[in-house]
């Protein structure tokens, strides 16, 4: 065990890199922590992108702390605590929460791509959060890198002074050093501490299976001690210091944390509801007088129901899930029932990329076979009583009857984009009846501002955007207001038997294009039968849409060499027969792929 060390306040310096996604985030943490000598060369590769479907996707999704020290041309070593965040928009919780434990930003932007969308989102999350913002142009060394232009756009765009922005390529290690002098030099050390007590920010925590729950926390008053008994404010649990340490990014134990310092504790925790994400750890004999503000919670916008592909696996799902909500704060979960799948949970997630990779971990990370619905957002309806009710799924709907109207939510979305490309992505924004809040010009690039529906992005929006500028538009966005929308209920009937996991809430005026795209997608996944089936798209009692499936016919005359015709008729009449009543009593069965090519139906 390392002994403690009682760094000055003064020559602490507590910073995250945010920027927007595939700018080097990532690549400009390993060479700071190279360069500080935290590790060796042949072990750098992405070292604070631990686990593996990071590494496969080339993004980072959980936030990462290391602590480095780096000895200054002033003479002086200093403490540096970095913590690199994830660029993409249905991580930004993370982001939020590393803010709140430092004083300063590296807003690292990339030399020949310049300001994205979520470059100023996470400015102005900086801004929010008072933090002193050092500008770091990244990738000069590529021939079409712009430094002097990207410099005026980020003044123009962010509204922030980049005269003295660092210049750097993390690739090719250029200019790392002059980046250290200047977050030495420009950055704030830590607020000094208001009181002796114990004060203490929860910033993460997640579940390791061997010492239970770890905590990586800020201390900002008092000195936090191993063996030293402590409370959850948020729930008045107690649990006694185990161990203490920081990451390197391996992991090194101390014996105790100062104010100002960032590290992880471990205090036999196995309860994973007692770490809440934003609470204050203090003192339990002598607590702090006032608790910490925490994190403003964020909702989440998009569910789906996630069920055991076995029934007999509900309850090592209900684990995993714990676990992963306490990993990842913004996940959500309540158990549901489904006639068809049995229990499960209905989830709440950020984004569909944040639906992807927690489905992706529950496979990976604990094994498990699930299986998951259509994605959906969710409703308010008004009742004809007077009464206000949540719709998470079509299934939750009354009957039409008793709706006054119904609200959809709706985003401010940010859409970077070069000047050639704004015509294309207007008319796509207008296509999913987006209304246009502003258009401004930075160079060749223009930043449009457009109030659109959340259900109407939620599917295949990025993918669309991303087709139809070639890849160069970026998008952020951050919900709006709910508003009153003409939704009606789509209901699509297979063998005239609804099938709910099909059926969707959409707007009126798209309603019969969805349906009829839904029929025709459907005709092509569902298997022939014995027997016509009818494909039919309804809202409410009225059939708006409909396709056939043609039955597979035996030739039961094949057996007939001749004779009298009255045979071949008698033997077809039989067969008709046949068919009548495996009619009434078929049950044709969906495959999963339907539900899946059912999400995937474009809109144009």
């Amino acid at each position: 065990m390392l002994e403690s060390k009682n760094t000055l306040l003064s020559n602490i310096r507590n910073f995250a890199i945010i920027a927007h996604i595939d700018h080097g985030k990532s690549t400009l943490a390993d060479r700071l922590i190279e360069k500080c000598g935290n590790m060796q060369v042949r072990q750098m590769d992405r070292v604070l992108d631990s686990m593996d479907l990071e590494k496969e996707r080339g993004i980072t999704i959980k936030a990462q702390a290391v602590r480095m020290e780096y000895a200054a041309q002033d003479g002086v070593t200093y403490e540096l605590n970095l913590m690199d965040t994830p660029g993409h928009v249905d991580f930004a919780y993370e982001v939020s929460r590393s803010l709140a434990a430092c004083e300063g930003v590296l807003l690292v932007v990339d030399a020949s791509q310049g300001v994205e969308a979520q470059t100023i989102a996470n400015a102005y999350l900086a801004v929010d959060n008072n933090l002193v913002i050092l500008p770091v142009i990244n990738k000069i060394d590529l021939l079409s890198a712009r430094p002097d232009e990207i410099k005026q756009q980020i003044e123009d765009v962010v509204g922030i002074d980049a005269s003295d922005a660092a210049l750097v390529s993390a690739k090719n290690n250029i200019g790392i050093e002059d980046l250290l002098e200047a977050i030495v030099k420009h950055l704030p050390p830590p607020s000094p501490p208001s009181s002796d007590l114990l004060k203490v920010l929860l910033v993460d925590s997640w579940y390791d299976v061997y010492i239970g729950v770890v905590c990586l926390v800020r201390v900002f008053d008092g000195v936090l001690r191993q063996n030293q008994k402590i409370k959850m404010c948020s729930t008045n649990a107690e649990y006694q210091v185990d161990t203490i340490g920081y990451f390197t990014p391996t992991k090194q134990q101390l014996k105790e944390l100062h104010p100002g310092q960032i590290g992880f504790i471990t205090a036999s925790i196995k309860k994973v509801a007692d770490c809440r994400v934003g609470d204050t750890i203090t003192d339990a004999a002598k607590p702090c007088l006032k608790v910490m503000p925490g994190f403003k919670p964020h909702l989440p916008v998009v569910f789906c129901g996630i069920y055991p592909a076995e029934s007999c696996s509900f309850e090592q799902l209900k684990d995993s899930l714990e676990k992963l909500s306490l990993n990842d704060s913004s996940f959500e979960f309540i158990t549901e029932k489904s006639n068809a799948l049995g229990l499960g949970f209905r989830c709440g997630f950020l984004g569909l990329l944040h639906l992807e990779i927690v489905q992706e971990r529950l496979s990976r990370e604990f094994n498990l076979d699930i299986i998951n619905t259509a994605p959906s957002v969710i409703y308010k309806v008004k009742l004809n009583s007077g009464e206000e009710m949540e719709a998470h799924n079509p299934s939750d709907l009354p009957e039409a009857s008793k709706i006054s109207y119904m609200e959809e939510p709706w985003i401010r979305a940010n859409i970077m984009v070069p000047d050639e490309f704004v015509g294309t992505i207007m008319s796509l924004c207008t296509s999913k009846r987006g209304v246009q809040m502003n258009l401004s010009h930075a160079g060749n690039r223009v930043l449009l501002v457009y109030k659109l529906p959340l259900n109407e992005i939620v599917y295949d929006f990025y993918d669309t955007l991303k087709s139809r500028s070639k890849g160069y538009a970026s998008f952020d966005w951050e919900f709006e207001e709910y508003q009153e929308s003409n939704l009606v209920k789509l209901t699509i009937l297979v063998n005239s038997q609804p099938v709910d996991a099909l059926s969707i809430i959409v707007h009126r005026s798209r309603a019969e294009q969805r349906g009829r795209a839904l029929c025709v997608k459907l005709k092509e996944i569902i298997p022939r039968q014995q027997i016509d089936i009818a494909i039919q798209a309804a809202i409410g009692g009225r059939i708006i849409a409909r396709e056939t499936i043609k039955a597979l016919r035996k030739d039961v005359t094949a057996k007939c060499y001749g004779g009298d015709i009255t045979r071949k008729r008698k033997l077809l009449e039989k067969q008709k027969e046949g068919k009548s009543r495996m009619r009434s009593i078929a049950n044709v069965e969906v495959p999963q792929s339907a539900f899946i090519a059912a999400l995937k139906i474009g809109e144009d």
